[in-house]
């Protein structure tokens, strides 16, 4: 062990109540897209977090009731006696690597609409559903309350005969009902739990007590809590009413787990804040209690984290992205090798699992969410079973995921690239406006290459199908990615627009390479929906022009509400002076002027523009990968067993799916060929998951 001793304090123990962690690192909970729907999937994929060294390790938020079934997302479930073995199959995966199992037990109150349950919601006031559901909660009576207490106090045994050591009760992200008791503008009763802040604020009390007095001998009792809402006087804030619940409270449970509140807020993307962006609004928790504290910030600098320790910010570095883009950040910082750590790029594509209740993803770890159907482990890869070296063509994130994996199997790697500069797509987007930390993607990649003996990378190598004949290697990945179209073909035209070939007309490829509009207005049409469109406008706004962005969709950068960044987009934006006009469609452009069509009206109007980017759909770059196929004959005396499209060169995506590509064909090579479904499937027995025995 090498470990630097400037980190030692982040490996010492820690006692949260009845229990003791053996290090600083706590896994917080959160969500994965898979909840009760695949058990053996999901302790998998925790269980390898506590190999990782994290030292507690928690589930996601878990319903204690049906009256709290938040379908159709995908979370945990405890129910009644029949969730118990599923549950415990996670703890006992923590437990088998030495680490504490937590459980987020919590009822959603005025957050779910109960589609799959049809039961009524409820909440502390008649009140419609925080999510756009045409919905509303009714008002618990004092039965309900008692009922509520009731639930969570028997949800509490179920967890505890799970095997969990540490037991949340759950009051922040404005998805819990003891949030929603605590907040003025949700709670209008009249009664002992309205009112008074202290009235506010007894059930949350009940519920702490109730778990301590349930499981309290032998499990930790945690609560999770909003040290601020970010909307001022009308929510809970860190120097006003969230402060006076913890000072009322402080020494009631054995640990605070504070972030901020709501999700989008607790979540931002690296592109509206950076690594410990919460201190401001969570430093304050451990002046007014003794009980140890756990806080959030997207942590992947243990230089960071020692700091948070050392100024009393903190007790526990909690992480839920950072421990989803690399599960072993711990072990690496205790061995002694940090430069092997996946640094979290902020990109929020985990989240996204969850919005599209879809397995755990991850750009910079490929194998999250695999480690179960797939049997993927992030540290461990299967060596060779054949000789024969490899070639990747193209050094954007699937070459370099390629490359990398399959040299890491044990095989003799050659790179080409056919630019001086490894990165592809990566590093021209994260030289966007907001996207610099996602160079990470490029930056772990080559360091890790750049160490290996049996990997040659070759710079201002562009190969034609001759060379990598010539080249006799056996197996070849082609990872030329893809370019951006420039004739407005995409999802809202299946035709080219008309003036689309005009000389002011760019494409983002044109603009990343620094072709930018020499005057404007500028139009960015965006038919893609997700980041680009959105950055782009920002960066020519930064040039000086006038900017309007015009999409087919409801909003600006709409698919980026699965990625929780639509608000703080659409804000930003508008803070810009850049026009928005949603639900149109571009049908023509030249003589200055682009035809826009309004989609809810069929109105056209004529709007000036000195150029146009138009942001539609991207084309496989695919040239050699079908010169290869002319002459497939030649393979054999080549020496070349198969050649392979992998990343956008295959199928336009996510830089996400690019990396995942580009591991799953390395992870495959010499392999027997994988069936296409998972290997797990739920099991339902009267609507409820059953174990497979």
């Amino acid at each position: 062990m090498n470990r630097d001793p400037r980190y030692d304090i982040l490996f010492e123990p820690v006692r949260i109540g009845p229990v003791t962690a053996r290090n600083r690192f706590y896994q917080v909970p959160h969500c994965t897209g898979i909840g009760w729907t695949q058990p053996e999937t999901l302790a998998r994929l925790r269980g390898i977090k506590a190999e990782g060294g994290w030292a507690v390790v928690a589930t996601e938020e878990t319903e204690i009731h049906p009256t709290a079934d938040c379908e159709p997302f995908h979370e945990g479930r405890l129910w009644d006696d029949r969730d118990i073995p599923a549950m415990a199959l996670m703890a006992d995966a923590v437990h088998e690597h030495g680490a504490l199992a937590a459980i987020e037990i919590m009822h959603h109150g005025a957050s779910v609409a109960n589609w799959g349950t049809r039961l009524a919601p409820i909440g502390p006031s008649h009140r419609p559903i925080i999510y756009g559901y045409p919905v509303q909660a009714r008002a618990v009576d004092k039965q309900d309350i008692r009922d509520l207490r009731r639930w969570h106090r028997e949800a509490a045994l179920r967890a505890k005969r799970a095997g969990f050591d540490i037991v949340y009760v759950y009051a922040t992200h404005d998805l819990s009902i003891a949030q929603q008791f605590l907040e003025r503008r949700k709670n209008d009763r009249t009664d002992e739990y309205g009112g008074s802040l202290e009235n506010r604020a007894r059930l949350l009390r009940e519920l702490i007590e109730d778990t301590k007095d349930a499981v309290g001998d032998r499990c930790a009792v945690a609560v999770r809590f909003c040290a601020d809402e970010l909307m001022g006087d009308a929510g809970l804030t860190h120097d006003g009413e969230a402060r006076d619940v913890v000072e009322m409270l402080a020494e009631l449970p054995d640990l605070w787990d504070i972030n901020i509140s709501n999700w989008p807020n607790d979540s931002q993307t690296s592109r509206f804040a950076k690594e410990g962006f919460q201190e401001e609004y969570t430093r304050w928790v451990k002046q007014v209690t003794s009980k140890p504290v756990v806080g959030v910030g997207r942590f992947t600098s243990p230089d960071t984290m020692v700091s948070q320790i050392r100024r009393g910010i903190l007790d526990f570095i909690g992480a839920a992205r950072p421990s989803i883009a690399d599960p072993f950040l711990p072990k690496k910082i205790e061995e002694g090798r940090i430069d092997e750590i996946r640094e979290c790029i902020g990109c929020n594509m985990c989240v996204s699992s969850d919005y599209t209740q879809t397995n755990l993803r991850c750009t910079q770890n490929p194998t999250m969410g695999e480690e179960w159907r797939r049997g993927w482990h992030p540290e461990i890869i299967a060596p060779k079973k054949s000789d024969g070296s490899v070639l990747v063509v193209g050094a954007g994130p699937a070459g370099l995921e390629a490359a990398l994996s399959a040299a890491r199997r044990g095989f003799e790697v050659h790179l080409a690239e056919a630019g001086n500069e490894l990165g592809g797509r990566v590093i021209r987007e994260s030289r966007l406006p907001g996207l610099a930390e996602w160079v990470r993607v490029r930056d772990w990649r080559v360091t890790q290459l750049e160490r290996m003996a049996n990997v040659s990378v070759y710079r201002d190598s562009k190969l034609e199908a001759e060379h990598v004949l010539e080249f006799g290697a056996r197996h070849v990945a082609v990872a030329t990615g893809s370019t951006w179209r420039k004739d407005g073909v995409g999802r809202d035209s299946g035709f080219p627009v008309p003036g689309f070939d005009a000389d002011n007309i760019y494409t983002p490829d044109d603009v990343m390479s620094g072709r930018d509009p020499d005057a404007g207005p500028v139009i960015i049409w965006d038919d893609d929906h997700y980041y680009m469109g959105g950055v782009l406008a920002e960066l020519c706004r930064h040039a000086g022009h006038e900017v309007t962005i015009v999409t087919p969709a409801a909003m600006v950068s709409a698919w980026t509400v699965n990625t929780l960044e639509s608000l703080p987009i659409a804000k930003r934006i508008a803070r810009m002076g850049i026009t928005v006009l949603p639900y149109t469609s571009v049908r023509s452009f030249g003589g200055g002027k682009a035809l826009l069509a309004n989609g809810l009206t069929g109105a056209e109007t004529e709007v000036a523009a000195g150029a146009l980017v138009t942001v539609t759909a991207r084309l496989p770059s695919d040239g050699l990968y079908l010169d290869l196929q002319q002459v497939q004959n030649r393979w054999g005396d080549a020496g070349i067993a198969t050649v392979t499209r992998i990343g956008d060169c295959w199928a336009p995506s996510t830089i996400q799916q690019a990396v995942y590509t580009g591991h799953k064909w390395a992870r495959e090579l010499d392999e027997a060929p994988e069936e296409l479904l998972p290997r797990e499937l739920p099991m339902i027995e009267s609507g409820r998951v059953k174990v497979p025995s």
